[in-house]
């Protein structure tokens, strides 16, 4: 059998235990050819292009 505890641990310190256990925003960093912000180390969404090249051919809109 697990472990119980003896006493009802009080909603603040269940808070504070989980005070870190949120969601971050993701880090977006400027692309180097079209300015739009993308995620750090992926492919360009708007461009197509990764480390100074082209990896994905442009999208039609």
């Amino acid at each position: 059998m697990a472990a119980l505890p003896k006493k009802k641990m009080p909603s603040s310190r269940k808070g504070n235990r989980r005070s870190h256990h949120r969601a971050s925003l993701p880090t977006l960093v400027p692309c180097p050819q079209c300015r739009l912000p993308k995620p750090a180390h992926r492919v360009c969404p708007s461009c197509g292009s990764y480390h100074g090249r082209t990896v994905l051919p442009q999208r039609s809109s």
